[in-house]
Order: structure tokens, then C-alpha cells, then sequence
């Protein structure tokens, strides 16, 4: 079909809401079946109430795209004039994600299930994986240049974007469980810096840490690059983060959960005290390092409270923030190694 050539519309608050809630069905499913696949170690076949929280949020969220997309249709837009903007990419997604849907049926029929680490590296899982972050990231990219945002949005304006991100980094940290720092118990992390030989080593642990400061702080370097964000917008991105985590942990490590809730809006104030944004290159640096190096201290802080008191290892207890803090400036300089035209990001 060819294009009819009119400049791609945007769409409303109202229509990228949506499109945002039902992609949190979209992956309230996906932790569903996250939770089964590590707690339900009998699954034996594709065909589960699981599965079908899932693919149907899939169906919701895929057919919604559609619709945008054929109302344009009917007013005569063709081609690319009638995707909305910031829409292509995820419009593109869903036949590639129903055809990976394929796949892993097939692959699940002819392979059995995975119940262990391997279910994190399945070709058909990865393919879905990165479909799904394109489909329920339509939202953010439909704000990105949308001309009733504006370089300082409200909460209420940004949170379809902040919905679609938040549970975009929750599909990463899904991937990159074998190194989640986020599930693991206050009890564990006191043992893994004591250098207990039970249990994950002070390697693992560690290295977890690191893994999740990135998944974490990455998506808010992003916006904060882009946008000033208006308070409360890291506590909400937190809040949706430590959903995953927690569906696989069956919320066991409760404390150590809702620690990143507080350290969400510990980075809501530090934002109005620092205003960090891509004009502002000191103070968003500053915010990099400061927003991680306060983060971890309260996870050190709350697993020694409540996981029977201090590492017995004062090195690893005082150095590991000290590092996040580290990795979280280096990430403020990769993202912005030169001030940008907030207007303009």
C-alpha cells in the first residue's frame, strides 16, 4: 500500500495510557509465567493459565496497536501516515512476537519445558523477549518528541512512558536473573559479605549488585537526559521494577524489596535538590553517582537490620555502595558525556 504522504499524527494522553495499562497486562502475565516456570517445577506442557494471562495480554495490548492504526485507515491515511508516532516499531513487533509464540510452542512441544536457568537463554524466549520490549515501550516513544510534553512534564503526563519503561527494565532484570540483586534476602546478603561458605559467595553477590545498578538506574539516566522529571516519577519506576524480582521470589525477600521503593523517592529528592538534566551535565553526573551510591547504602543498611546485623566483612559492607556509586557516574557520563538542548534531547 502506498503512502499517502500526511505528516503521522500523535496520539492522545488518553490513547497512550492505555496503550500503557494494557501493556502492564502484558507483563503482569509475563511475571505470572515467571513465577510458575520457578515455583512450578511439574509444568509439562505449552498450554497453561499462565501462558494464557500471558498471550492474552499480548492479544490486548497487540490488538490496541491494530486499532490505532485501522482508525487512520478509515480516514485515508495509508502506509506509514497512518501509524501514529511512535507507534511503527511496536506495530512492527507483534507479528514477529506471535511468530516466536510459534516457535516456542513448537519448541516447547518437541523439548519439554525449562524449569532452570536455561528457560533465561531459549531462542524462542529471547525473541519474544526483545518483541515484547518494543511493543509495550510504544508509550515512550510516542512522548519522546510528542509536542504536548514539553522538557518539564507532570506525573501524570509522562507516566504511560514511565509505565512502559518501568516494565521494560523488569523484562531485562527477568533475562538476568542468575545475576539479580534484587532477590535475594536480607539473611543472604549478611552471609554472602561474611564470607559464609553457604550459600552465594561474595563474588555472586557483588557482581549482582553491579548487574542490578545498571538494569535500575540506566532507564532513569534515559529520561532524566530527555526530560526534568517531576517528583515521584523514580518511585514509581522502582515500584513497577521490584514486581519481577518479587513474582520470583514469591515476595519472600519483602524488606529488601520495598528498600528500592524508598530509594526511588531518595532519587525523587535528590532530583529537586540537584535539577539534573541534558543542560545541566555536573548535576546530572552528580545525580548518577549519588542516586546509586544511596541506593545500595540503603540495601546494605536494611538487609544488616533486618538480616541479623552487619557483615562480618567491613571492607565488602563499605566498599560495595562506594562502587554502585562509581558504576553510577560512569553510566551519568556515558549517557551524557557533553551538555544537550533539554528542547532538543
Amino acid at each position: 500500500m502506498a503512502d499517502s504522504g500526511e505528516p503521522r499524527r500523535w496520539v492522545s494522553l488518553r490513547t497512550d495510557l492505555i496503550t500503557a495499562l494494557l501493556g502492564v497486562w502484558f507483563g503482569i502475565g509475563l511475571m505470572i509465567d515467571a513465577w510458575a516456570h520457578t515455583n512450578q517445577s511439574e509444568l509439562e506442557t505449552f498450554f497453561t493459565p499462565w501462558h494464557a494471562a500471558f498471550y492474552s495480554g499480548f492479544a490486548a495490548v497487540s490488538g490496541w496497536i491494530i486499532f490505532q492504526v485501522w482508525r487512520n485507515v478509515r480516514t485515508g491515511r495509508q502506509g506509514l501516515a497512518a501509524v501514529p508516532s511512535g507507534y511503527l516499531a511496536g506495530l512492527i513487533a507483534v507479528p514477529a512476537f506471535a511468530a516466536f509464540g510459534l516457535v516456542d510452542m513448537i519448541w516447547h512441544t518437541v523439548l519439554g519445558i525449562e524449569t532452570s536457568i536455561d528457560i533465561l537463554f531459549s531462542p524462542s524466549h529471547l525473541g519474544l523477549i526483545v518483541t515484547m520490549l518494543l511493543i509495550i515501550t510504544t508509550p515512550l516513544r510516542s512522548a519522546w518528541n510528542a509536542p504536548d510534553v514539553g522538557a518539564r512534564p507532570s506525573l501524570g503526563r509522562l507516566f504511560p512512558a514511565l509505565a512502559g519503561l518501568a516494565f521494560a527494565a523488569t523484562l531485562v532484570s527477568l533475562f538476568l536473573s542468575y545475576g539479580d540483586a534484587m532477590q535475594y534476602g536480607a539473611q543472604r546478603v549478611v552471609d554472602a559479605f561474611s564470607l559464609q561458605n553457604e550459600g552465594p559467595g561474595a563474588d555472586r553477590l557483588a557482581t549482582a549488585m553491579v548487574i542490578s545498578n545498571v538494569v535500575l538506574l540506566a532507564p532513569v539516566l534515559l529520561l532524566a537526559r530527555r526530560w526534568r522529571l517531576p517528583f515521584g516519577a523514580v518511585t514509581v519506576m522502582y515500584a513497577i521494577m521490584i514486581l519481577m524480582p518479587g513474582a520470583q521470589t514469591a515476595f519472600g525477600n519483602l524488606s529488601i524489596l520495598l528498600t528500592f521503593v524508598v530509594a526511588g523517592l531518595a532519587s525523587d529528592l535528590l532530583i529537586l535538590w540537584l535539577r539534573p538534566s541534558g543542560a545541566r551535565r555536573g548535576a546530572y553526573w552528580a545525580f548518577a553517582g549519588l542516586s546509586a551510591f544511596v541506593t545500595w547504602s540503603l540495601y546494605m543498611g536494611v538487609a544488616s537490620a533486618t538480616g541479623g546485623g552487619l557483615p562480618t566483612v567491613p571492607e565488602l559492607w563499605t566498599g560495595a555502595p562506594i562502587v554502585a556509586g562509581l558504576v553510577g557516574l560512569a553510566l551519568g557520563v556515558l549517557f551524557l558525556p557533553n551538555a544537550v538542548d533539554v528542547e532538543r534531547a
